[in-house]
């Protein structure tokens, strides 16, 4: 892929470096001619460096935007990565657009305007939701509009409630359904007959309500 890169900064140049020894062709814009001084003697492969505004149409032009697969502003600046990108859908067509969002309140207005907006504030967010626990309960991922999860829960190493019991044999929540243990180095699928052993990790799928009761039926607690 082509792609365009507006911004010189740590953000970009890591972006960059990355795109770069993954094989695609980036162009980037920078605007501080000693930054792109900078850019210009430490980046691999020497791609295009174009010194200027990215919210120019000239700059865009002369960095390829109009043939460019994406066009990603990340710098530090809200304002100039929505101008950026709107022009480069706008003016070149771009086919995708991914702007960094440093104020998480501003990416509503990314999104409306057909933009890709990446917030690490909101992502951090996320990954802590997402991987929020409940004891030994642990969320891996969230489906239909968060109504249900995949989960994953250890059984404790004493007082193990379920150990030696056949799946067919517990009383699980409605909702609720168990497909895989992890056991040391060994995943294996549920079946009727599996039974447990101290330490297991087991992962279901149930809906988000019934997290708790599935821990408590498993653990004890």
């Amino acid at each position: 892929m082509y792609i365009v890169v507006n911004g010189g900064g740590k953000v970009a140049s890591y972006l960059a470096r990355t795109l770069i020894s993954s094989g695609h062709s980036v162009a980037l814009i920078e605007k501080r001619p000693q930054v792109a001084a900078k850019l210009a003697a430490e980046m691999p492969k020497r791609p295009l460096i174009i010194v200027g505004d990215g919210c120019d149409v000239s700059f865009q032009e002369d960095a390829g935007v109009g043939h460019a697969d994406v066009f990603a502003a990340v710098t530090g600046d809200d304002d100039d990565n929505l101008v950026s990108c709107q022009l480069a859908k706008t003016a070149f067509g771009v086919p995708r657009a991914v702007a960094r969002v440093n104020n998480p309140k501003n990416e509503h207005i990314f999104n409306a305007l057909g933009i890709e907006a990446i917030s690490s504030t909101t992502i951090i967010s996320r990954i802590i939701e997402e991987e929020s626990t409940i004891g030994d309960i642990r969320t891996l991922a969230t489906l239909r509009k968060g109504n249900m999860a995949v989960v994953e829960i250890e059984l404790p190493t004493d007082h193990c409630v379920v150990c030696d019991k056949r799946v067919s044999e517990l009383h699980l929540p409605v909702d609720c359904v168990l497909f895989a243990i992890v056991r040391g180095e060994e995943i294996m699928t549920v079946h009727g007959d599996t039974t447990f052993q101290a330490g297991d990790v087991v992962m279901a799928f149930t809906s988000v309500e019934h997290e708790a009761k599935l821990k408590t039926a498993l653990t004890g607690e």
